[in-house]
């Protein structure tokens, strides 16, 4: 018989509630602090970036400039990728978080397009989007568009730009846990008991901790999590290049 999860300590309702609306102070606090930031993030100053920025899409050859489908602003998720690896060595990160961008409409109503830019072969990752079953637009980046584009960071970046005309500029770039805001799970997990269950969280002893921060937070059996229900659902995960399984990628963009 598997041991009895560890659990709080059991009180009244009254007891309970009290020590619950002082958190709740706390809580206020954090998310006002959080509206104070973004209003400085909407003061910050902007940089052009060159708008025949070549990607490629559904489309062929893409400019920057009309990957904004006519909107203002646009929030791009760079995702990483590994070419030639199979889809269980894709980035874990990137799907992780790209995978729970599910509902566009809210963005398009403030006009702001949303797309993913990814660093792999169109093709090659295209397949890896429908496989996931994703309905994100899509677009590669070229070798020749990296200096205008990632400027020297990396892919798992989420940039955001606006459009003036026929320019555009960066307005904000963020990544790492910077990149949580498109990750609903991660502020599910905070509110329950056991939390993430990741080995930096600060829990009460004999907490479960079941994964690492170095990618195995995202994975399962070898995968990136996401991909087992795929599978369960017939989907082929082949990407073009004869290998459809593959061993875990240890290691994660963000």
């Amino acid at each position: 018989m598997a041991a009895t999860p560890p659990a709080p300590r059991l009180t009244d309702r009254d007891t309970w509630q009290k020590q619950l609306d002082e958190l709740r102070i706390r809580e206020k606090a954090h998310t006002r602090e959080g509206d104070a930031i973004a209003a400085a993030r909407r003061r910050l100053p902007m940089v052009e970036v060159d708008a025949t920025a070549r990607l490629v899409g559904v489309d062929g050859p893409t400019p920057l400039l009309d990957v904004f489908e006519g909107r203002s602003q646009l929030i791009a998720s760079y995702h990483m990728w590994h070419a030639g690896r199979s889809a269980a060595d894709q980035c874990e990160g990137c799907t992780f978080f790209n995978g729970q961008v599910l509902e566009l409409s809210y963005l398009h109503s403030r006009d702001v397009t949303f797309a993913v830019f990814c660093q792999g072969p169109f093709e090659e990752t295209l397949r890896y989007r429908d496989f996931m079953g994703w309905q994100l637009p899509w677009y590669s980046v070229p070798p020749e568009s990296l200096d205008a584009l990632v400027a020297g960071r990396a892919f798992g970046m989420k940039a955001c730009y606006l459009r003036q005309g026929d320019r555009v500029f960066e307005t904000y770039w963020t990544t790492g846990r910077g990149a949580e805001a498109m990750a609903p799970s991660y502020g599910l997990l905070d509110m329950t008991v056991h939390g993430r269950q990741e080995g930096w969280e600060d829990s009460p002893e004999g907490w479960p901790k079941r994964f690492r921060t170095d990618g195995d937070q995202f994975r399962l059996d070898g995968r990136p999590t996401a991909q087992w229900s795929r599978l369960a659902a017939g989907r082929d995960d082949d990407l073009g290049r004869g290998a459809s399984t593959g061993g875990g990628h240890q290691g994660t963009c963000h």
